[in-house]
């Protein structure tokens, strides 16, 4: 969440952000609600002032064997205002921070303002994402030829939106897995396992919720949510924590099963992996000084594209412009990969630096020195890499004259020496 500092000292940057995240919130509103929060608490600590002077004025009349009874009336009157105070204040505190977690963070500076995907201007490109196939087959087409993806027994276990993977198309999955953490260890990141659930407080710390609940999936019973990413386990380990700065940045990966129930997104990329409520990824967070965080943004994208090269990917970098940011990300890249089946760039990888937004809704410190005040670190997440895409991405590329699909080099190893897909 944002400064409350920032929001009353600046607050048409913060009006100007959320216009141009077009995010429906009304700041006037809440600038009312602070102020009237702020009037309940001048008075309280006023008429606490006022019940403390008249309670030595009180105990001097006593001992002088004065007449106090006027005093305590008025002393009587106050408890009762301050006791009715003290719950408009608890009520206003409560309001206001609810009101707070619906604020997206502020775009930095250097975003590009835009309105949504088609003003996401393209950064970088690496590869050619050419396919030596003719008329290369859709990727659902390759792996139901090659019996490696059942869509249909997915929807039979659970619904649409879930596939199963079979036989190698299981093993090139774990096979990517173990790549991509292999990769991040040597990058310098702490491997992680996590949790696959969260609770309430761990959502609202990385701004899944209030805003996403209803593409959450939640466990009624215990309060839990199955975690849409990594991210959130990953980021909640360093809840209500003051970290040392010489410590920072703290580089940490994991992987994890993803839910999403995308609601509000049927008919949409309905076929194959594309858009799928089950997925597998790897994801890569950092802790970092405020100082630091953008140019280690620039080292995050760097570590995510370097996966893609080992696969011999060819990909692009794209930035969010200011209409296409998530709600909490001050500054987002996204990296895609070109599908020669369904002729479409895909987001693999998405890089965002969400500065000290996350870390105030989760809590997450740091001293620059011992001894020193705490400070809210930044936070910064990118995936390296969503699987479904990739594996998509992996065999449209990769499809053979033959029917057969090539296993990328750097993968071999982990397929057991298999250097194709075969039927």
């Amino acid at each position: 969440m944002l400064d409350r500092k920032l929001i009353r000292k600046d607050t048409d940057r913060v009006r100007r952000g959320i216009e141009s995240k077009r995010v429906d919130f009304d700041l006037d509103g809440f600038l009312a609600m602070d102020a009237a929060m702020r009037n309940l608490i001048q008075e309280s600590e006023k008429l606490k002032a006022e019940k403390n002077e008249a309670s030595l004025e009180v105990s001097r009349l006593k001992k002088e064997k004065q007449d106090a009874s006027d005093i305590l009336a008025r002393m009587k009157k106050t408890s009762e205002r301050i006791k009715e105070v003290d719950v408009e204040l608890k009520t206003a505190v409560e309001r206001l921070e609810a009101a707070e977690l619906s604020i997206p963070n502020i775009p930095h500076e250097s975003v590009p303002v835009g309105k949504g995907p088609q003003d996401n201007p393209v950064v970088s490109t690496w590869g050619d994402p050419g396919t030596g196939v003719a008329k290369p087959l859709f990727h659902w087409e390759i792996g139901e030829k090659l019996g490696i993806l059942d869509m249909a027994a997915g929807a039979a276990v659970t619904g649409r939106g879930f596939v199963v993977l079979r036989g190698d198309g299981a093993l090139l999955s774990r096979a990517l897995v173990n790549l991509f953490l292999d990769i991040h260890r040597r990058q310098g990141y702490e491997e992680l396992a996590v949790p696959y659930v969260a609770n309430r407080d761990s959502m609202t710390g990385t701004g899944q919720l209030p805003k996403m609940e209803d593409d959450m999936y939640h466990c009624v019973k215990d309060d839990l949510f199955l975690v849409p990413t990594a991210e959130v386990p990953i980021t909640n380990v360093y809840k209500d924590s003051v970290l040392e700065g010489e410590a920072l940045p703290i580089k940490c990966t994991a992987y994890s099963p993803c839910f999403r129930r995308e609601a509000g997104s049927y008919g949409q990329d309905t076929r194959g992996l594309i858009r799928v409520h089950q997925f597998d990824k790897v994801e890569m967070v950092k802790f970092t000084r405020p100082d630091d965080s953008y140019g280690e943004l620039e080292t995050l994208l760097g570590d995510a594209c370097e996966v893609l090269r080992i696969l011999e990917i060819p990909h692009r970098v794209i930035e969010l412009c200011s209409g296409d940011l998530s709600f909490s990300a001050a500054k987002c890249y996204d990296i895609e990969t070109w599908s020669p089946g369904v002729e479409k760039w895909l987001e693999v990888s998405s890089c965002s630096n969400f500065e000290d937004f996350q870390a105030r809704r989760a809590r997450i410190r740091f001293r620059r020195e011992k001894g020193g005040k705490p400070e809210f670190v930044h936070t910064l997440n990118g995936s390296g890499l969503a699987l479904p895409r990739v594996i998509a991405t992996i065999l449209e590329l990769n499809q053979t004259p033959t029917g057969k699909v090539r296993v990328p080099k750097a993968l071999v190893p982990y397929m057991g020496g298999r250097e194709y897909l075969e039927a």
